[in-house]
């Protein structure tokens, strides 16, 4: 399955989670927000949220500002 991540593309053999997705590529999600096909997901709903062939996420560093 391809997923692309930050616009560039990754090979998985298996299912996985947005949380085994970081762990795997070695992403620290510290300040940040996830969207999976332009929707932002939870940072609650990570480990549950699994993945489909063709699904992009943007990891974005969140930025306080005024």
């Amino acid at each position: 399955m391809n997923i692309l991540v930050n616009e560039e593309t990754h090979h998985f053999t298996e299912p996985l989670t947005l949380n085994t997705l970081l762990n795997l590529l070695e992403l620290n999600p510290a300040g940040s927000a996830l969207a999976v096909n332009q929707v932002i997901i939870p940072r609650d709903n990570w480990p549950a949220h699994l993945l489909e062939d063709g699904d992009q996420v943007l990891l974005f560093q969140a930025i306080a500002g005024g």
